[in-house]
């Protein structure tokens, strides 16, 4: 039987108050963590292989997701242009990604015209197709910005300041949570989020900010720190609650199963990608 998303909230036997498997949650995070940091300080090239990888599989998890709900999307044009928006983002930067987003969509529009046989006429045409394009804008077109950190200038140490600043949010929303939360913050979309929980993401992110525009990125303006922080947590939230809801919509828990303690790769992306958007953004404007 498919659970409610209500019972889906409710934390199994062995999880933490926020409802994870806490032990499993930290183990995973620290060795994807050292792995990422292997990989930016070894071949920061090898970042575009990374993401690639990762995008393919949260894609896979949200495209079975929403056939199992009765969308039915594309999934070989999904698979195929997410990973050409990635990979041309390298020798023709954005310009590259774009381009492949339309031809993605071009495909898209053909393929879902035709899947049901030149005889048929297809079934929920519109509704489909525009719900395969939101997933091409919210996964490959934003994760594209995370692989371009790693072309410019620092790029490695741009990436090492997206990744600090949201695990800084992360730790200090779940943490403030678990301690102080009490005031729910949007108990329709995420019953486990509270204010309380925000305001120790905003202090301990913009902290991390701080400390990674001065230590990291090596520049005397330390300053960004208190534009990217706060903005960071504002937007990794968001993303959260973004996801939180479809997977409501959907009546699912988790988007997949691959990391214990965490979901599946979606469940991790949820809140970096947009985050990535926002980094490249703002270095790109006050760097």
């Amino acid at each position: 039987m498919t659970s409610t998303p209500e019972q889906a909230e409710k934390p199994s036997g062995g999880s933490s108050r926020a409802g994870r498997n806490l032990p499993a949650a930290i183990g995973v995070g620290c060795i994807l963590g050292g792995l990422l940091i292997a990989v930016l300080l070894l071949a920061p090239d090898g970042w575009y292989g990374v993401v690639a990888v990762a995008l393919a599989i949260a894609t896979w998890e949200v495209v079975k997701r929403l056939r199992d709900g009765g969308f039915a999307v594309p999934v070989i044009p999904l698979l195929a242009g997410g990973q050409a928006m990635i990979w041309l983002s390298w020798p023709f930067g954005l310009a590259g990604t774009f381009v492949a987003m339309a031809a993605t969509i071009l495909v898209m529009m053909v393929w879902k015209l035709f899947a049901q046989g030149l005889s048929n006429a297809p079934v929920n045409y519109m509704r489909d197709l525009s719900v395969a394009i939101l997933v091409l804008a919210w996964l490959p077109m934003l994760a594209t910005f995370g692989t371009y950190l790693v072309r410019q200038e620092d790029g490695a140490l741009r990436v090492f300041t997206l990744m600090i600043v949201v695990v800084c949010s992360d730790v200090g929303g779940y943490v403030a949570g678990v301690l102080f939360g009490k005031h729910p913050m949007a108990p329709a979309i995420s019953p486990k989020k509270s204010w309380e929980g925000l305001a120790g993401s905003v202090v301990v992110g913009t902290l991390g900010a701080l400390a990674c525009v001065v230590w990291i990125l090596d520049t005397s303006h330390w300053w960004i720190g208190f534009v990217l922080g706060p903005l960071l947590v504002v937007v990794a939230t968001t993303g959260d609650l973004v996801e939180s809801q479809i997977k409501r919509d959907l009546g699912i828990k988790d988007m997949g199963t691959l990391l214990p303690g965490h979901g599946g790769i979606m469940d991790r992306l949820d809140s970096l990608l947009p985050s990535a958007f926002i980094t490249w953004a703002v270095l790109a404007w006050l760097l």
